[in-house]
C-alpha cells in the first residue's frame, strides 16, 4: 500500500477534521464578538462622557456672592444755627474744610447772605471728606442762596424757588375774640391781622367788633413740593360788624401796585386809619368834662388814649410831614403830623422816637414811636389828637376823607378779576352754617 492510500478515509465512516483549525475559527468569532460588545460599551462610555460633559457645561454656573456696595464719599449734612454759634465753629466741629469758608466768604453775594446768622437758620452742605461741593442757605419761601464748587474755586447765586399758589377760603364767628375765632376758622393769627388792617379804615377792630360778627377770607396757601409753606395774601375778605356788611377785594394795578377796593371799585384805603395802633383797648375816649385823673380836675379830653405795653409801635395814621417832634409839657414826647386838608395828628407820651425828624416826610403806617409814659401819665399809653382846621374831632367819628376811586379801563379791569373771587364770597353762609355746628 502507497503513502496515498494509507491517508484516505475511511468509505462508510465519518469525517474527520483538524481540531486545531476549528478552535482558531471559534477563537476568532468569539474574538471579534468581544471586540465588538467592548466597542459598544467604549462607545457608550464615550457618547456619556460627551453628555454630562455638555450638561455639566451649560448648567447656570452658581450664583456669585454679592460685595458690599461702594460707599459714596460725598456726604449732605443739615447744620442748624444754635445761639453763638458761628459759620466758622460749624464748620469746625463738622470737620469741613475752613479753606474753602474762607474762599466762599470772598465772594459778595455768599458774603452778603452768610455774614449774619441767627438761631434757627439751617445751612445744607454737601461734601466729600471735608472739601465743599455745595451750600445753600434758604432765605425765604421764595429763595434761596446757593454756594457750588466751580473747578479750582466757587461761585454763589440767588435761587428763585418753584412755589405752587392754592386759593383757599375761611370763614368764622366771633364768640369771644377775633382771634380765638379765627383759631377755629384754622387760620393764622398773622392773617387775621391782615383782614383787621385792610378794614382798619371802617372798623375800629379795638373798640367795635363784638360776639355776633362774623368774617369771610379768600386767600393764597402757598406749597412747594407738597408741603405747605404758609399763607400768602389775602385776596378778598367780608366783615359783618354789627349788621354792617363790609367788603374789600384786591387789586393790583398796571404798575403792580396791590391795594383793595370795594365790590365797586371805591378805593378801602382812607387817607386815615381809626387808630394808630393794632389791637389795644381803649382806656379814655374824646371827652369834652372829663376829669383828669392826675389833675383832678374838669379838663377837655380832646382826643383818644389807647392802653398798650410800653415800647408798642406807633404808626402815622395817615400820610404826612413831621413839624414837631420832642417835648410838649403835659403830652410828654410827642409827635405832630401835618396832612392835607389842613388836618393835623398829634401823637403824646410816648417812650421815644422812630426814625423821622423834624420836616421828614411820613407815609400812613410808617412808625413814627413808641408807646410810653411820658409826661402827665399814669401808666404807659398813647395819646391821639385829629384837628381839622385847628378844632379837635373824635377820631373815633369822624367821617374820614376816601383815597381815588378806580375810573376807565382800571375799573372795567378790576370788575372782571372781582367777579370769580365775589363769587367765593358767597359761599361764606353755608360755611359760616358749619362752623355754628360744631
Amino acid at each position: 500500500m502507497d503513502e496515498s492510500t494509507s491517508r484516505r478515509e475511511p468509505k462508510n465512516g465519518p469525517v474527520a477534521r483538524t481540531p486545531s483549525r476549528l478552535v482558531s475559527v471559534l477563537m476568532g468569532v468569539t474574538a471579534s464578538a468581544v471586540a465588538l460588545v467592548a466597542g459598544y460599551q467604549l462607545t457608550n462610555q464615550i457618547t456619556e462622557s460627551f453628555r454630562v460633559s455638555a450638561t455639566t457645561t451649560s448648567r447656570p454656573a452658581p450664583p456669585s456672592v454679592d460685595l458690599a456696595p461702594a460707599v459714596d464719599p460725598i456726604e449732605e449734612l443739615q447744620l442748624e444755627v444754635q445761639s453763638g454759634d458761628t459759620l466758622d465753629s460749624l464748620f469746625r466741629d463738622t470737620s469741613l474744610s475752613t479753606l474753602d469758608l474762607a474762599e466762599i466768604m470772598q465772594l459778595d453775594v455768599a458774603r452778603k447772605y452768610l455774614r449774619v446768622l441767627r438761631p434757627g437758620d439751617v445751612l445744607v452742605v454737601r461734601h466729600d471728606g471735608g472739601q465743599i461741593l455745595q451750600l445753600d442757605r434758604e432765605l425765604d419761601i421764595r429763595t434761596k442762596l446757593e454756594v457750588q464748587r466751580d473747578g479750582a474755586g466757587f461761585q454763589a447765586s440767588v435761587i428763585e424757588m418753584p412755589i405752587e399758589s392754592r386759593i383757599v377760603m375761611a370763614a368764622g364767628q366771633i364768640r369771644s375774640s377775633l382771634f380765638e375765632a379765627a383759631q377755629e376758622a384754622r387760620i393764622s393769627e398773622k392773617l387775621i391781622m391782615n383782614v383787621a388792617q385792610i378794614f382798619a379804615y371802617d372798623i375800629d377792630f379795638v373798640r367795635d367788633i363784638g360776639a355776633g360778627d362774623e368774617f369771610a377770607v379768600v386767600y393764597e396757601e402757598l406749597w412747594r413740593d407738597g408741603v405747605k409753606l404758609g399763607e400768602g395774601g389775602v385776596l378778598a375778605a367780608e366783615f359783618m360788624n354789627r349788621g354792617a356788611r363790609f367788603t374789600a377785594i384786591r387789586y393790583q394795578d398796571a404798575d403792580d401796585r396791590s391795594s383793595y377796593y370795594t365790590h365797586d371799585g371805591q378805593p378801602m384805603r382812607k387817607a386815615f386809619v381809626r387808630a394808630p395802633l393794632s389791637f389795644t383797648r381803649i382806656s379814655s375816649g374824646f371827652n369834652p368834662a372829663r376829669r383828669h385823673p392826675i389833675l383832678n380836675s374838669i379838663r377837655a379830653h380832646q382826643g383818644v388814649d389807647y392802653a398798650a405795653p410800653k415800647g408798642a409801635p406807633v404808626k402815622a395814621s395817615g400820610d404826612g410831614r413831621v413839624i414837631f417832634r420832642g417835648w410838649k409839657g403835659g403830652y410828654g414826647n410827642t409827635i405832630i403830623l401835618q396832612h392835607g386838608g389842613n388836618v393835623t395828628t398829634l401823637y403824646g407820651h410816648l417812650s421815644k422816637f422812630g426814625g423821622r425828624g423834624y420836616g421828614s416826610r411820613v407815609q400812613q403806617g410808617d412808625v413814627i414811636g413808641y408807646v410810653g409814659a411820658t409826661g402827665l401819665a399814669t401808666a404807659p399809653h398813647l395819646h391821639y389828637e385829629y384837628r381839622k382846621n385847628g378844632v379837635h374831632l373824635d377820631p373815633r367819628t369822624v367821617i374820614l376823607p376816601n383815597a381815588e376811586p378806580l375810573r376807565g379801563q382800571a375799573l372795567t379791569a378790576f370788575r372782571a378779576s372781582a367777579e370769580p373771587l365775589l363769587q367765593r364770597l358767597e359761599g361764606r353762609t353755608s360755611m359760616l352754617a358749619a362752623n355754628r355746628a360744631q
